[in-house]
């Protein structure tokens, strides 16, 4: 039976469909996602496949799909999701499209394709009218203004100066418009209008000053109104300008300049009648156009508001139509061109499934022959499967993220479920940062669908919301470790009543012991009066604790000068137990890997030495940490278990007085010094035997006859499932039966060994980071409190912000930071300290053809 545990069974199916039945078993069978197809023709182009033309015609579909998401962006109307549209304006069904629906989109495409070109077109030329018409206002209107204003300016200096005495610019205006006359001769002045963009004046001007040698005088002004571009749509800002010159030749080189700054020059009558009836006509078709322009917008608006209540139904539709062409060309084809020749790798659960979607294949596509179906018999290797959830995917990608386990290998994920966030609350533990946590979490979970749909997030986002159940349990956990530790906030709160009863006492120095002496209980203690207020330099004496907290810390250690004394050690060996335990479930857990496959030789030559060497040293140390809490009491001596576990190799057989930690001197010594002679006999143990028996079984191998498969279907050496022979058809691409020379299994074996034998001190030590994170949490949060929430104390207005403050550095520094490092601490216990003691991780994820995973996959993108 398949699960979580280990992955599900798999076959290898053969299938023989007729043609034209092929598009719809593909299609049924990814409707269902239960089937990953092997690609038969490996060796071809993908230009050189039977379905290339319609792959071609998808990827045009697509095309156009983008053109019109395109104009969907520029005139800013919003695509709705799928499941938004209503079912009879635009939702796809739940049923792949068939063929003669693929030509009916394709057909739509063009029209529309063809229809918006059309419109785009009309609409940008009637934009490029309209801005030609508004710069043809605009001149006219500043033409009218300087000959205005210098009509004025003429009148003005002819009545006030001497005659000869007008301005020169003002009388090249006037004589623009009447002509002039000067001396015997009848000289033309004329003048160029036009539009130019309004930071190109400066080179403008100073360039026609320099070409005409100052004979042309310019005037311009800004235009106030905003034109916009219609071929690049943006906005620029224009100027008007009007060159005056005399003769010909200098009309034609201001015109050649104008065209080189990329101003359009207008027309411009000479007369101010003339100028005026253009102005009117201008004014006229500037409003008829304004008309035009707007029904052709509303025309675009409402084909775009049509196309975008349907453009993600297409999306779908197309996605799934060339998901089946893909598909189809990675199968064979017979001499005949009747059937195509598929294999795929299938769930054995699915396989009832699988048969139900070829019936109802046959009667959709009205195929007289059923498809053909064989379980192949291959010593290929199946893809890995496992059920998930909601809940369990995140914890197997933390675990495929190391490696995807091997075909019905022993899965870390269950198992990960509760030790992942265990070993993370281990060093998060608090109560007030894990309840923070959880409830962000449960804000994640509670509006999951609306959040699944935000798109704008990004990808730190939707790594927060792919992880948000483990997040849950991490604050789940934390809040459960923080009440061990009683840590709110880096506060203790006292729900039960200490057990300490602390008299207010002077110091006392004994020895290397440090304590405080006065009455305890109601008996005289050095002579002092009881008194049960704490001094601020509290330093507590075991003697004064009445009785058990009821759970988790005492908070009075919450003000003792010797809280890291004793919270120092017990997480340090807090951390050396859960480590040893953990590791030895690890090599627990190879053992089922070991029987699943046959591997005997592996438990006897593997599995027990691993156990004893650990058993035997850090097992060992584990039994003397709770002896030693059960036995020893603070004012008692004990020996140092560090130094005592050191000496129990470099002083084998020999013990020191002070490293007594049980029984008569000589008990403790044989039973170490046995310890010891099994841990090194587990070392040759796990070297020579393995490698000599392999190397023999290789050799039989070499002269005996080769079965690639036994009666019951198994793989020869048993190392994994093959499926039910049902048809014996081997695959063209099966892998020869690997050899090993001698000497590449001998280098092999020693790398294991001397692999495990230091991982097992480098893991046990590598354990202790639970205690130092743990520790380095508990003070970072202490220190916010002290320097940055306890100075708003007693100042009600300065309260409010160091509460800010806080509760900023809180969410970012520990909740964020320090979390993501707690994170990453229990993901590297997990990877490394535990999986490798079982976890190979060397398979392959089952990827099958699933239309979900194809709509899926097209909205990260």
């Amino acid at each position: 039976m398949g699960s979580m545990f280990r992955s599900e069974e798999m076959s290898l199916v053969q299938m023989i469909i007729p043609t034209d039945a092929a598009y719809e078993v593909v299609g049924q069978l990814g409707e269902l996602g239960i089937a990953q197809f092997r690609d038969l023709n490996p060796e071809v182009s993908a230009f050189q496949r039977h379905y290339v033309n319609e792959v071609r015609r998808c990827d045009e579909m697509e095309r156009r799909v983008r053109f019109f998401e395109l104009q969907l962006g520029k005139a800013e109307i919003p695509i709705p999701d799928v499941e938004e549209v209503p079912s009879e304006v635009g939702r796809s069904s739940a049923s792949h499209p068939s063929p003669q629906q693929m030509d009916e989109l394709e057909y739509k495409f063009t029209q529309l394709d063809k229809e918006l070109k059309e419109i785009n077109t009309n609409e940008e030329m009637l934009d490029r009218n309209n801005l030609e018409l508004t710069e043809l206002s605009h001149i006219l209107r500043s033409t009218r203004e300087f000959f205005e204003e210098a009509q004025t300016h003429n009148f003005d200096d002819n009545s006030a100066a001497a005659p000869g005495g007008r301005d020169e610019h003002a009388s090249l205006l006037g004589d623009a418009e009447a002509g002039a006359v000067y001396g015997a001769h009848t000289v033309r002045v004329g003048f160029v209008a036009g539009a130019i963009p309004r930071e190109r004046i400066p080179v403008f001007e100073r360039v026609l000053w320099r070409a005409t040698r100052g004979n042309a005088f310019l005037r311009h002004a800004p235009v106030d109104a905003d034109l916009t571009d219609p071929t690049t749509n943006t906005v620029v800002p224009k100027s008007v300008f009007l060159v005056f010159f005399q003769g010909d030749q200098l009309e034609a080189r201001v015109r050649k300049i104008a065209e080189g700054f990329s101003a359009t020059i207008y027309p411009c009558p000479q007369t101010a009648n003339e100028r005026y009836d253009l102005g009117l006509q201008v004014a006229q078709r500037l409003q008829d156009l304004e008309s035009v322009l707007k029904k052709t917008r509303d025309h675009r608006r409402r084909v775009l508001a049509t196309v975008a209540l349907q453009i993600s139904s297409w999306s779908i539709q197309i996605k799934k139509i060339k998901g089946i062409f893909h598909t189809l060309n990675m199968f064979n084809i017979d001499a005949s061109s009747k059937c195509l020749v598929s294999e795929a790798w299938v769930p054995n659960c699915f396989l009832p499934d699988m048969r139900g979607a070829l019936s109802r294949a046959t009667e959709r596509s009205s195929s007289t022959i059923p498809p053909i179906v064989h379980v192949l018999a291959t010593r290929l290797k199946p893809p890995t499967f496992h059920r998930l959830n909601k809940f369990t995917a995140g914890f197997q990608n933390i675990v495929d993220a190391y490696g995807v386990a091997s075909y019905r290998e022993v899965n870390p994920a269950p198992f990960a479920i509760i030790t992942f966030p265990f070993l993370f609350a281990v060093m998060f533990g608090d109560f007030g940062h894990g309840f923070l946590m959880a409830l962000a979490a449960w804000a994640l979970i509670h509006w999951e669908k609306p959040l699944a749909r935000y798109k704008e997030g990004g990808e730190i986002f939707d790594t927060f919301f792919g992880g948000r159940y483990i997040i849950l349990l991490m604050g789940l956990f934390s809040i459960y470790t923080g009440l061990i530790y009683n840590d709110i906030f880096s506060r203790s709160v006292d729900f039960f009543g200490s057990g300490w009863d602390v008299p207010s006492v002077t110091k006392v120095v004994v020895g290397n012991w440090t304590g405080y002496s006065g009455t305890f209980n109601g008996t005289f203690y050095d002579g002092l009066t009881h008194n049960t207020s704490l001094p601020e330099d509290l330093y507590l004496d075991p003697l004064w604790n009445t009785h058990t907290y009821v759970f988790g810390m005492d908070p009075v250690w919450a003000m003792a000068e010797n809280r890291l004394t004793f919270l120092n050690p017990y997480k340090m060996k807090m951390s050396v137990i859960l480590g040893v335990c953990q590791m030895l479930f690890g090599i627990v857990l190879g053992v089922f890997n070991h029987t699943y496959f046959k591997r005997t030789l592996n438990i006897v030559c593997e599995f027990i030495p691993q156990v004893l060497f650990l058993l035997c040293i850090f097992g060992y140390l584990v039994l003397m940490i709770f002896y030693k809490w059960a036995n020893f009491w603070p004012h008692s001596k004990a020996p140092s278990l560090l130094i005592t576990l050191i000496n129990m190799f470099l002083k084998f057989g020999n013990i020191e007085t002070e490293d007594i930690l049980y029984g008569a001197e000589g008990a403790q010594a044989n039973l170490q010094s046995a310890l010891v002679i099994i841990a090194l006999m587990c070392v040759p143990w796990m070297l020579i035997p393995k490698p000599y028996l392999l190397i023999r079984a290789n050799k039989r191998h070499a002269h005996a006859p080769l079965h690639d498969h036994d009666d019951q279907g198994h793989l020869l050496g048993g190392e994994e499932h093959a499926a039910p022979q049902v048809a014996a058809v081997k695959a063209a691409d099966e892998p020869e039966e690997e050899s090993h020379e001698p000497g590449e299994i001998i280098v092999h074996q020693c790398i294991h060994t001397i692999e495990f034998c230091l991982g097992c001190i480098s893991n046990t030590a590598s354990y202790l980071r639970l205690w130092a994170l743990s520790l380095a949490h508990a003070q970072l949060s202490e220190v916010l409190w002290d320097m940055v929430m306890h100075a708003g104390f007693g100042n009600p207005a300065l309260l409010f912000f160091a509460w800010g403050g806080w509760a900023f550095l809180t969410i970012a520094v520990l909740l964020i930071m320090e979390g993501l490092s707690a994170f990453l601490h229990a993901l590297r216990l997990h990877w490394v300290e535990f999986q490798n003691k079982f976890y190979e991780g060397t398979g392959r994820k089952f990827h099958p053809f699933s239309f979900e995973a194809l709509i899926k996959g097209q909205d990260e993108e």
